[in-house]
C-alpha cells in the first residue's frame, strides 16, 4: 500500500522498510501493520487531537507530573507550545507505561521505539501466526472465561503495585495472542497514588472485565474484586502475589457525621485565625 504521511519519516530513517496495510483505526490512533527488516511489527499513529474523540480529560491527566516547568507552564496556559507539549506528554505516556508494565510482569506489546508521534511495537499475533483478536471478537466457554478472568485480574493488580491504573480497560483493549490475553492502549494510564479519581477508575476497568466476562461465566458477576485490592492497596498490603477472594464486605455502622463536621471547623477556625494573623502583619 501507498506509505501514509505520518509514516514516511520512518521509513526515510530506516526503522521501518515497507507499509503492509492499514490493521485498525480507533478513537485515538491508526494502527497499520510494518514490515522492519525479516520482522512484522505494527505502528501506531497517534491522531491529531482535534481528530480524536477520545480527549485528553483532566479526569487522566490528574496527578502527572511535568518536570519541564517551562512546559507545565504553557500546558496550564494552553498556548500553542503548551497543547503540542501535552500531546506529546500524552503519547509518550504510552510509551513509559508499556514500559512499566513489562517490568512488573505485565503482558503488554513491547514497544521498539517512538518517532514523530508514532509508536513502533510488537504486533501480538494468535498461534497461527495471524493478527490476534480482540477479546470481545472471540466465543469464551464458561472455563476459558474463568481462566482469563483471573489471569487479568492478576494483571490488573501487577500494574496495580507499580502505581498504575490502565483507565480504560475492557474486551476491546485486550488481545487475545498466541499465549492467552495481552493489554493493550495504554495512554490514558493513571497514578494509582497521585489521581483523586484512581480507586474509581480502578473499579471501572474491573467491572469491565467482570461484566463482559461474566456472560459467560455468571459466578463472576457476584465478585468485587475492585473494592478488595484497592482496600489491601490503600492499606499497603496489596502485592503481585496476593491471594485474592473477589469477597469484600464495606465497613460497618453509621457514617461519623459529628466527626466529619468536628474537623471541618476544626480547618475552619485555623483558617480563620491565620488571617486574623496575616491582618494584624499588614
Amino acid at each position: 500500500m501507498k506509505t501514509p504521511d505520518r509514516l514516511l519519516p520512518l521509513v526515510q530513517e530506516g526503522l521501518v522498510d515497507e507499509v503492509v496495510r492499514q490493521l485498525m483505526s480507533g478513537k485515538e490512533a491508526t494502527v497499520y501493520v510494518v514490515r522492519c527488516a525479516e520482522e512484522i511489527r505494527c505502528a501506531k499513529v497517534y491522531k491529531d487531537v482535534d481528530k480524536r474523540s477520545f480527549r485528553q480529560s483532566a479526569l487522566y491527566q490528574d496527578g502527572r507530573s511535568v518536570k519541564n516547568s517551562r512546559r507545565a507552564r504553557a500546558m496550564a496556559k494552553g498556548s500553542r507550545f503548551g497543547r503540542k507539549a501535552q500531546e506529546e506528554t500524552w503519547q509518550n505516556t504510552e510509551v513509559d507505561a508499556l514500559r512499566r508494565a513489562a517490568a512488573a510482569g505485565v503482558r503488554v506489546p513491547r514497544p521498539y521505539t517512538f518517532f514523530e508521534g508514532v509508536l513502533l511495537m510488537e504486533l501480538v499475533a494468535d498461534a497461527e501466526g495471524n493478527v490476534a483478536p480482540r477479546l470481545g471478537e472471540i466465543d469464551l466457554t464458561l472455563e476459558l472465561a474463568r481462566d482469563y478472568h483471573a489471569f487479568l485480574i492478576r494483571e490488573v493488580v501487577r500494574m496495580l503495585c507499580a502505581g498504575m491504573i490502565h483507565g480504560d480497560l475492557s474486551e476491546y483493549n485486550i488481545l487475545v495472542g498466541a499465549h492467552g490475553p495481552v493489554i493493550i492502549d495504554m495512554p490514558q494510564v493513571v497514578d494509582a497514588a497521585a489521581n483523586n479519581s484512581a480507586a474509581a477508575m480502578l473499579e471501572r476497568d474491573v467491572d469491565n472485565l467482570r461484566e463482559y466476562l461474566g456472560r459467560f461465566d455468571p459466578d463472576l458477576l457476584v465478585t468485587r474484586y475492585a473494592k478488595e485490592m484497592w482496600a489491601l492497596y490503600s492499606a499497603g498490603e496489596l502485592t503481585p502475589d496476593t491471594l485474592l477472594t473477589g469477597h469484600y464486605a464495606d465497613p460497618a455502622g453509621p457514617a461519623d457525621v459529628d466527626g466529619v463536621m468536628r474537623e471541618i471547623r476544626a480547618v475552619e477556625e485555623a483558617e480563620a485565625a491565620r488571617l486574623r494573623m496575616l491582618q494584624m502583619a499588614e
